[in-house]
């Protein structure tokens, strides 16, 4: 009998073949990823184990794609219920209700053992996928973690089929290095599809010495106009919010005026913050108003934050 390793995704067949006991098996000492995949219940569970277990049914030379492929890159997608895969074009596609298969003329390659579509194809991959804004949120984060550059996105996304062309280079266009987080993604968005002018991202501020003292999410340099987004953890430290009001009051010296931006000011009251966004920019100087609706679409405003 062979070994198995049970602390990784396993096929509850092979691990029977290997002599252990079905009953075992069953019990709560084991969970069920996918139907006949298991892992040993105390095993760490990550996108990595959901890749592999991805791959145990996928079908031959399968490879990792889609969302799942973006997870392993370390990027930002939506969370879904169904798991996917890619199998070469003249391979037989496994049907599983919980795992779609895609048939993929795309070369895969590999992070950590795991074989996968690369970042600009998992970004291509998901324009069809994906919204629009959800698309911009993947790319930057692919770029934050170091996976691609805008510019290798943009590239990509001009040779994208057809179906899903436009989409992937109009979001290409609006990737940009230095962002921190989904949020400053979806904040920036807002801004620009009202027809406003793009901020700047990671203003960054040094001493004489050449050494970073302080840095803005976003905003217009020219007109020392700041446009921060603050997650719900500020508020919930203390150092960071003690941290937060000295770096506002150093900011405040050099006649600085920061617009920050919560959640809800993005998902509950989009128009609102538009029209914060505007007044700011107005009495810091810049002669600007809301000349397009298209921002409705993406951001149409919500009665929760779920």
């Amino acid at each position: 009998m062979g070994t198995i390793n049970l602390d990784e995704p396993f096929r509850v067949r092979d691990a029977v073949a290997a002599g252990h006991s079905r009953r075992l098996l069953r019990s709560a000492a084991f969970v069920k990823i996918l139907p006949g995949v298991c892992i040993r219940a105390t095993a760490a569970q990550d996108a990595r184990t959901a890749a592999q277990a991805v791959l145990l049914v996928a079908g031959e030379e399968a490879f990792v794609s889609h969302h799942q492929a973006a997870r392993l890159w370390g990027a930002v997608v939506p969370e879904t219920d169904t798991l996917h895969a890619s199998v070469p074009g003249n391979r037989h596609r496994s049907r599983r209700p919980e795992v779609c298969v895609h048939r993929s003329s795309r070369s895969p390659v590999r992070l950590r053992g795991i074989p996968l579509t690369s970042a600009v194809d998992t970004f291509v991959d998901l324009a069809g996928h994906l919204s629009f804004i959800d698309l911009v949120v993947l790319g930057d984060s692919l770029v934050k973690r170091g996976r691609t550059t805008p510019a290798q996105l943009v590239a990509a996304a001009a040779e994208a089929p057809r179906s899903v062309r436009r989409r992937a280079v109009r979001a290409a266009a609006f990737v940009r290095t230095g962002v921190d987080s989904p949020m400053e993604t979806r904040s920036r968005m807002l801004v620009v599809l009202a027809g406003l002018p793009e901020p700047a991202v990671d203003i960054r501020f040094f001493d004489d010495d050449g050494e970073l003292v302080r840095r803005l999410d976003m905003g217009y340099r020219k007109h020392r106009l700041a446009l921060e987004y603050d997650g719900r953890q500020h508020a919930e430290s203390q150092e960071q919010w003690e941290s937060d009001v000295a770096r506002r009051e150093e900011f405040d010296d050099a006649d600085w005026r920061i617009v920050t931006l919560l959640a809800k000011d993005v998902y509950r009251t989009p128009a609102a913050t538009l029209e914060r966004v505007v007044r700011a920019m107005r009495k810091q100087g810049l002669d600007v108003s809301i000349t397009s609706d298209e921002w409705r679409r993406h951001f149409p405003g919500h009665t929760s934050l779920s």
